[in-house]
């Protein structure tokens, strides 16, 4: 699971700073997603990227099943992210030289189980293409696959390491409804699945009845808490 506690995040503004996030607190359980939504420039993104120890708060913890990453080093927040963390971004970020399953298998040479490791990803990897529907495009490179195929090979990507967080920014935002339709059921029953705890970034509330929570940033701060197809708030 992911917890954050009382995180605050500013940056420079001139003379002053500019607060990102506001003493947000969130809980994120195994087997969950959590919708992040909000206005343009409410601290989505921002809250996402200190959940992924990619930026270090001013103030609050960070914690990652029992560990604090808003105390690591960058060094063991990288290892940490590593293991530990899978991020899907807006756009599928796949490298254009390597097959779908290549893209998979690359993950393991960021492992830090060696010769095991990689051996034991080669199932892995054969395991989510079947997860995501694409065991029979596993040769072809992104050019070769639709905006929908590409995204799904990300979220495969994001999972081939078994991490117990998963991060997902606007997974819809390049796609038809139809297109993003299947991407939010794929993210929410892999969720499930394989147990992860999912923060997901969306500006698009017409699929919110495939996430488990649904929590509103405005200013930076989280305003409201909603369970997924209920239209009663929660502090």
């Amino acid at each position: 699971m992911i917890t954050l506690d009382d995180v605050t995040l500013t940056f420079p503004d001139g003379d002053s700073r500019i607060t990102a996030v506001d003493r947000v607190s969130l809980d994120v359980p195994a087997g969950i997603v959590t919708g992040i939504t909000g206005p343009s420039g409410s601290g989505k993104s921002s809250l996402l990227a200190v959940a992924a120890t990619l930026i270090r708060p001013d103030s609050g913890h960070v914690w990652i099943d029992d560990v604090d990453a808003a105390a690591l080093t960058p060094k063991e927040a990288t290892a940490l992210r590593r293991d530990e963390i899978g991020i899907v971004f807006q756009q599928s970020n796949l490298v254009p030289s390597l097959t779908a399953r290549e893209q998979l298998l690359v993950m393991a040479e960021l492992g830090g189980d060696g010769h095991r490791h990689r051996q034991g990803i080669r199932g892995r990897a054969e395991e989510l293409l079947r997860a995501v529907g694409l065991a029979e495009h596993g040769e072809k490179r992104p050019a070769q696959l639709s905006g929908g195929q590409r995204q799904r090979i990300s979220i495969a990507r994001a999972l081939v390491n078994r991490p117990s967080v998963l991060l997902v920014d606007e997974p819809t935002s390049a796609l038809d409804q139809e297109r993003g339709a299947e991407i939010m059921a794929l993210i929410a029953r892999l969720t499930h699945e394989q147990g992860t705890a999912t923060m997901l970034v969306t500006h698009d509330l017409v699929h919110r009845d495939m996430l488990d929570a649904l929590v509103t940033i405005v200013d930076g701060r989280m305003t409201a808490r909603l369970r997924a197809g209920s239209s009663d708030a929660a502090r």
